[in-house]
Formats: C-alpha cells, sequence, structure tokens
C-alpha cells in the first residue's frame, strides 16, 4: 500500500507544481530532493540518536550536492538524484538501522522518489519538444 501512496504522491505534488507553476522555477525539483534526502536525518532526530544522525548526514550531503550541481548545470542530474534516492530507499533498511525510521517509510519514500523522478523526465524531454517546434 505504501507503494501506491507513494506513486500517488509523487504524481499529485509533480501536478499539484505543474499547474501552480512551481516548477517554473529552476530550483523547485532540486529543493525537494533536498527534502527528501533530509527526512532520515529527521527521523534519527526523533529517535535522538547521534550516531544514527552522522551515519544519516553522510547520504544525505551526497543528495544534497547532487541536487545543487544539478541545479547549477542539468535538470537531469535532478532525475537521477531523485531514481538513486529510491535505489537508496530500498537498502537503506539493511544498511542503516535507524530505529526512527518508520516501518512503511522506505517503501513509500522509494514510491515517491521513482515517481518524482519519472514525473520530472517527463516535464523535461515535453518542455524540450515544446521548445524545438
Amino acid at each position: 500500500m505504501e507503494y501506491a501512496i507513494g506513486v500517488t504522491a509523487a504524481i499529485a505534488v509533480g501536478l499539484f507544481a505543474s499547474v501552480i507553476g512551481f516548477d517554473q522555477e529552476r530550483s523547485f525539483y532540486p529543493v525537494v530532493l533536498i527534502v527528501i534526502a533530509t527526512l532520515y536525518l529527521l527521523f534519527a532526530a526523533i529517535a535522538g540518536s547521534p550516531e544514527f544522525f552522522v551515519a544519516e548526514a553522510i547520504p544525505a550531503l551526497l543528495f544534497v550536492t547532487i541536487a545543487t550541481i544539478g541545479f547549477r548545470k542539468t535538470p537531469w542530474l535532478v532525475v537521477v538524484g531523485l531514481a538513486l534516492h529510491g535505489v537508496f530507499d530500498f537498502f537503506h533498511p539493511a544498511v542503516i538501522a535507524n530505529p526512527g525510521v518508520p516501518v512503511w517509510w522506505p517503501g513509500w519514500c522509494l514510491a515517491y522518489d521513482v515517481g518524482a523522478a519519472a514525473y520530472l523526465a517527463a516535464l523535461l524531454l515535453v518542455r524540450r519538444s515544446s521548445n524545438a517546434t
């Protein structure tokens, strides 16, 4: 169920951002990636675990870096970052046993991340084809 809700949420947020015009700003999806990347830090803080906070900070910094470079260079890097975060979510429970992470979170986040990556990729392709005509 968390997978269906995650994909639905990603598409709903993407459509909302497109309708309102939020995603006209180049920074929108990089900020989404940064927020997604830092949520595991929130779960470590909820658990009151400095060790897990440090463990979660390492991948968070990686994804913040990808978002920043993607913002500066190409939004396609943000697509890659979102998809890679989905892969990270899949492996997260086996790599970092953060007790603050809800059981359903990695699956939900994986689905959201991949859904958001797909939405952004489709948006970029549509914009490219409409600019080419």
